[in-house]
């Protein structure tokens, strides 16, 4: 293609604003990131051809999907940071020249959109999803989802993912639905997928089993009063209860302990050792309850639930509500009786305390017990409780028949592929609980009693005979539609003339189902022609947050390898999670995530206090909400834009495994941008008149020491981000452009080519601005990934060279080129800068900076043969005066020596050497009285025994601090002695 025709295809292409006015004085976030993303999207930039990439290698391809955020509301910074690091990944894969695939989604999200939803209908019009019956109900969300669901995608593009929106999902899409069901059917026809009757999560406010990961435990420590949806009042909790049971034809009773005292009702049996001496002769003997006297209770053996050793050595047993007891019921033949209605009620297995609320009867059975005799005490208990996530409820082991997938061998063949080398979990520390989770695997139980969500494709069947008469079945059949499920089921015929009916499961599938299948689902499986399967499956990595290493990324690992026989991607990255100031968990529920936009934009403290006030959060998170923003903004948001906002959040994965979020640095990353933006002004308008940029220059060795510098320290630059990247290191990547723009461009370069911008030699002046071009071009190349839009901006007013790109989006990313090594001009800086450091740190000691005074050095002939004919530049870098290379040194100069340079200010006029003398002997003074009190304190009696450790470390630190200045201040007083 000529030049001119491809300089005709940028302008055509380039349509996304005019850039021929000359740069803003300032940088402005909002003029700067507007359009961009519209037009990188108009362009197909991130749209990779299918067709083309069938034919490629793995390695010449990157596949990622992104983790669909819910549908529920808008986005919060543990999202943006997900953002930001991906999209990190994807630009610099794709400039890279990889066919890059990001595919973007948005979740269902099945239990906390329909909770979203039920409390809006609530609040606003006084109804329950009853009330409108579930077609209408699902209706309603879905219009939710239309108006709301949308603003998810709109938050991402804002901060400038470069996915491919051409090909987002939703996970309830025909395409994604139609995967759920295939996936569903096949799982069971392997015997994968079975039906049974066992104990589940359940939040009785919800009325649904939740998952694991839906279940937010906290550390009890003490009896604590909690309000419990749908009670009245509180109820306390971390109480051990204890009573005894009578034993039948006996005068002796059996003292047990429990925590949820409501559920003795369920008791089936009493549980000791079978070697305990106290026990041994009641074995077998019957008990008698309290309030069910007809019930057959029993003592039983049972030495794996029993340890003799603790508490009384007999446990209540209750198969049917406690997964202990469950596994103990199995084991001995016990009945599984259930107490509890799906609302929380006591139901007619409780006697006479049926109707009653769970925790109200808790109270009652206390009372009764106490009337009977049987109640001994209570006492204070630490423990663990089980709240629901998304209704604050109290969880419940409750048993109810429900799908499950049996995950043994899909869990070892999911350990076997990181123990083989065929999958790598990045950070390594993830490895072992990776291990630990899956080698003690539970099976998954996939059923949600919900109305929003794949419902599940299976079908109870029922006979009807010839005489008309319904026999209902507790046979189960699944198909891929009705008329499948339906042909199926005439197995269950007895016999000719009978007709089958079936009945679909009201059941909805457990939203991590639908996920698990996200890196297939989306490109066309079941369809193993489609075109996208055939290219980009399976995918390169997936990256996300740790804390859903199991409950999606082992998911979608073990559902890929059962489906598809492969991996899904080779690489899992985990990144940190994202907490507030205090490092207490962003929730929704706790009123303190942060918007992304609210970052962007900005976002004053009256803002931030009414969206809570607008949220269906309750009023005691609202409130605990509003308190945690006046502390943590009391000003409110500052707006950074979204360059900024990604750079600070890239910068902070430099830590473990928690990130606490202090907005203050953000903001100064958008300091950081307004710097590069006056780097690119400067530096370009250094620039001679109609520059064109020398397209053999790199290939060339300038004249300029500085510039063979610049374009040494440009291209280790290369070589370290890119090293960098491979290994995910984004923080340290963030440092190293960080010193590359201010330090290595801005502080050194620009400053040193200073006296080559004002000399008469144009061939010099050229070669300056070719490096500088190169310089700033590759540098905005490298920081593309992390901040697109100011490096777009500034990369279209570049000068147009025959390689430029049309966008930066799309050009190569620079690679290490070895012939660009000159280690003489490092070792040359390394002294000028030993120099310049010792002059600088001189004038700051005596308050100089300003007066220019005149510096000697002294240095061996080494030294001096690569510094001598740059005393111009140590004088700019060092902000001094005239600079002169001596042998023999005037009287009256300050010394300072830093490695074998020897670096000698002048005073004689500039400073009263005795004044700076009394006032650091005097200083010294105050230094030494600091030093003995603290040693006097520290050498107290019993100083070790009876002081506090959080104060020892202060006198620590303040003994070192004093005594590290007072030799600081001693070395600077025989300095000042010797200039005299």
């Amino acid at each position: 293609m000529s030049e001119e025709m491809k300089n005709a295809l940028r302008q055509a292409s380039k349509i996304a604003k005019d850039l021929t006015s000359p740069m803003a004085a300032a940088y402005d976030y909002q003029a700067v990131e507007s359009e961009w993303g519209e037009w990188w999207e108009s362009q197909g930039y991130f749209t990779p051809s299918a067709e083309k990439t069938i034919p490629l290698t793995p390695d010449q391809k990157f596949v990622m999907m992104i983790p669909p955020p819910n549908v529920t509301g808008s986005l919060h910074l543990g999202h943006a940071l997900t953002g930001s690091i991906e999209d990190t990944l994807t630009r610099w894969n794709r400039m890279s020249g990889k066919s890059t695939l990001w595919l973007p989604g948005v979740d269902h999200a099945g239990i906390a959109t329909q909770a979203v939803v039920e409390k809006q209908l609530a609040k606003q019009e006084g109804l329950s999803r009853h009330d409108l019956g579930r077609e209408a109900f699902v209706d309603r969300i879905w219009q939710w989802k239309e108006t709301y669901g949308n603003r998810i995608c709109q938050q991402y593009k804002r901060v400038g993912i470069s996915a491919d929106w051409t090909r987002s999902c939703f996970t309830l899409d025909p395409k994604l639905n139609r995967a759920v069901t295939e996936a569903f059917v096949r799982m069971f026809d392997m015997g994968i997928i079975y039906r049974a009757n066992r104990l589940v999560n359940w939040s009785c406010f919800l009325k649904t089993a939740i998952s694991d990961i839906e279940v937010e435990y906290k550390e009890l420590n003490d009896i604590t009063r909690i309000r419990v949806p749908n009670h009245k009042g509180t109820y306390e909790f971390g109480v051990l209860h204890h009573f005894a049971y009578q034993v039948a034809d006996s005068d002796e009773k059996i003292v047990v302990a429990t925590t949820r005292l409501e559920t003795m009702l369920g008791d089936v049996a009493v549980a000791v050792h079978p070697e305990d001496p106290r026990y041994k002769h009641l074995i077998g003997k019957k008990l008698i309850h309290p309030f069910l006297p007809e019930r057959n209770m029993t003592v039983i053996a049972d030495p794996v639930l029993v340890d003799m050793s603790f508490g009384t050595g007999a446990v209540k047993v209750t198969p049917a509500h406690d997964y202990n007891d469950f596994k103990c019921g199995e084991r001995n033949g016990l009945e599984k009786i259930s107490i509890f209605t799906e609302d929380g009620k006591i139901n007619d297995n409780g006697g006479k305390f049926a109707g009653m609320m769970r925790f109200d009867c808790r109270w009652a059975i206390e009372k009764e017990l106490t009337a009977m005799g049987l109640w001994l005490s209570k006492e204070k208990n630490p423990m663990s409780l089980g709240f629901c996530s998304r209704s604050g409820d109290v969880i419940e082991p409750y048993l109810k028949p429900q799908w499950w997938v049996k995950c043994d061998n899909l869990a070892k063949r999911a350990c076997s592929a990181v123990r083989e080398g065929h999958l790598t979990i990045l950070p390594d520390i993830y490895v072992d609980n990776w291990f630990h989770w899956l080698d003690n695997i539970q099976d998954w139980c996939i059923s949600r009693q919900l109305w929003w969500g794949h419902r599940i494709p299976a079908y109870r069947v029922a006979v009807l005979s010839e005489s008309g008469e319904k026999i209902n079945t507790e046979q189960w059949v699944v198909g891929r539609n009705y008329d499948e499920a339906l042909q199926n089921a005439q197995k269950y015929k007895q016999n000719d003339t009978d007709s089958i009916t079936i009945s679909q499961d009201e059941d909805v599938l457990d939203t991590w189902f639908s996920s698990g299948l996200f890196p297939f689902s989306t490109l066309g499986w079941p369809d193993l022609e489609s075109e996208d399967f055939k290219a980009f499956f399976p995918g390169t990595i997936l990256e996300t947050g740790h804390d859903i290493l199991f409950f999606w990324v082992a998911r979608m690992v073990m559902m890929s390898l059962c489906l598809t026989d492969q991996l899904p991607f080779t690489t899992v990255y985990l990144h940190a999670m994202i907490r507030d100031s205090d490092g207490k968990k962003m929730s929704k529920s706790e009123g303190n995530v942060i918007d992304p936009l609210e970052v962007i934009n900005g976002c004053s403290l009256d803002v931030l206090i009414q969206k809570l006030k607008d949220s269906n959060l309750s009023e005691k998170a609202i409130n605990t909400g509003i308190e945690g923003k006046k502390k943590e903004f009391p000003d409110g948001i500052p707006s950074c834009g979204s360059d900024a906002m990604r750079l600070g959040l890239l910068s902070y994965t430099i830590q473990g495994r928690n990130i606490n979020l202090d907005i203050k640095r953000v903001v100064g990353y958008r300091l950081f941008m307004n710097k590069l933006w006056n780097i690119f002004k400067f530096a370009t308008s250094t620039f001679p008149e109609n520059f064109v940029p020398d397209p053999e220059f790199l290939n060339k060795r300038p004249n300029e020491f500085i510039n063979r510098w610049i374009i040494h320290r440009m291209n280790k630059t290369i070589e370290n981000v890119v090293q960098k990247l491979q290994k995910y290191e984004f923080g340290m990547t963030v440092q190293v452009l960080h010193e590359y723009w201010l330090h290595e461009v801005a502080d050194t370069y620009l400053e040193a080519i200073k006296p080559v911008i004002r000399c008469a030699d144009e061939a010099s002046k050229i070669s300056t601005a070719n490096a500088m071009f190169h310089a700033i071009e590759k540098g905005l190349l490298l920081m593309h990934p992390m901040i697109p839009f100011i490096t777009e901006e500034l990369y279209q007013r570049l000068p147009e060279t025959p390689w430029k790109s049309i966008s930066i989006s799309i050009a190569p990313y620079p690679k290490y080129q070895a012939h660009l090594e000159d280690e003489e001009s490092e070792i040359r800086m390394e002294n000028i800068e030993k120099a310049t450091h010792s002059i600088r740190s001189m004038q700051a000691n005596l308050n100089l900076f300003g007066k220019k005074p005149i510096i000697f050095i002294r240095c061996p002939d080494n030294v001096r043969a690569l510094i001598e004919d740059q005393c111009e530049v140590i004088q700019i870098l060092g902000k001094c005066g005239k600079v002169e290379i001596v042998n023999e040194v005037p009287k009256g100069c300050l010394m300072n020596i830093n490695g074998n340079i020897e670096v000698y200010l002048q005073i004689a006029g500039m400073v009263n050497v005795q004044a700076e003398i009394t006032k650091l002997e005097k200083r010294k003074v105050q230094l030494v009285k600091t030093i003995e009190g603290t040693l006097k304190k520290m050498q107290t009696p019993n100083y070790e025994e009876k002081t506090p450790e959080n104060v020892k470390e202060t006198f620590r630190q303040k003994l070192k601090d004093s005594e590290e200045e007072l030799e600081k201040i001693n070395m600077e007083v025989e300095k000042l002695k010797s200039a005299l």
